[in-house]
């Protein structure tokens, strides 16, 4: 892995940067049933122009439920399109309004228990945090756990990338970067008892991954959560926040027993699992949009061609 700076700051930002920029900052003004509704509409907008979020969304979900029915899968594909809508309309209000705004919204807290027996062993606890629901609601409940640290690669606009770092770091938690250097911080944490959370379903390098079934499909997966493991002895457990009427609920869920194996493949392949744990609670909050399985072994089809 390797950092991703943000871009000069001497240089003036585009149309672009700015237009993103001046997004967030509006929404973040907006109560949270109107970005929502917003973000409803955006979601049909895509369902009805059949889009490349469409596209994609359809393709990933034809790949891990090929025997889903038809009708089933286009509701499906409607209500993901949707939710990812709505996740883009209220993440700016978690990044930039205060604390107590997002604490208020989060309306229970299912099964806290598991973080917090996983964190009175003692020996380290990762956390795996799918693109499920809204990871940003999660993200800064768990920065109030004592010690908290995680991995961060900023995004190339400077102004976006001041927002998303004071919002994420505004409840406590401390910013790792994506490369060695932050690996070793966090592995440094393990050791002495700390906490990370990890986005475990992004593609990642080849050098930091192998292949394992994810919903039966080859999925480039990282290596990372199990290198900490067998070199920490952490803890591995879940959770997400899931997208409510008027707010946000948080699971907990422990993870599959894979996930501990001395077998790489086994141990990824349990990762994976628990991911599809998590997902299948809630589906349609899942990120389909993203191309997961974009990185194929070698000889196998590459999905996400562009249709002539």
């Amino acid at each position: 892995m390797s950092d991703s700076p943000a871009s000069d700051s001497s240089s003036p930002p585009g149309f672009k940067e700015r237009a993103i920029v001046a997004f967030v900052k509006v929404c973040a003004c907006l109560p949270l049933w109107l970005s929502r509704s917003l973000g409803t509409g955006a979601g049909w907008i895509s369902y009805g122009c059949r889009n490349s979020l469409y596209r994609v969304t359809r393709e990933n979900l034809e790949l891990c439920f090929p025997a889903m029915d038809e009708a089933e899968r286009n509701r499906l594909i409607r209500a993901s399109l949707i939710e990812t809508g709505k996740l883009m309309f209220e993440t700016g209000a978690v990044w930039v309004r205060d604390l107590s705004w997002t604490a208020s919204k989060i309306q229970t807290v299912h099964d806290r228990s598991i973080l917090d027996d996983a964190l009175a062993q003692g020996k380290g606890v990762v956390l795996l945090a799918p693109h499920l629901g809204n990871w940003e609601v999660l993200g800064l409940y768990l920065s109030e756990v004592p010690g908290a640290m995680f991995m961060y690669q900023p995004p190339e606009i400077a102004e976006l990338e001041r927002i998303i770092r004071e919002g994420r770091e505004k409840a406590g938690a401390t910013l790792a970067p994506t490369n060695r250097r932050g690996v070793l911080a966090i592995l440094k944490a393990m050791k002495q008892g700390g906490f990370t959370g990890i986005l475990p379903d992004q593609v990642p390098d080849a050098a930091g991954g192998e292949f394992a079934p994810f919903f039966g499909v080859p999925a480039l997966t990282m290596t990372l959560v199990n290198s900490l493991r067998e070199r920490s002895g952490c803890t591995v457990i879940a959770a997400y926040a899931e997208r409510v009427r008027g707010g946000f609920e948080i699971h907990f869920k422990s993870a599959d027993d894979g996930v501990y194996s001395e077998d790489t493949v086994a141990a990824l392949t349990g990762l994976n699992k628990t991911v599809e744990n998590c997902v299948n609670d809630i589906p349609a909050q899942y990120q389909w949009e993203y191309k997961r399985f974009r990185k194929q072994p070698q000889g196998m089809p590459k999905p996400y061609k562009k249709k002539k």
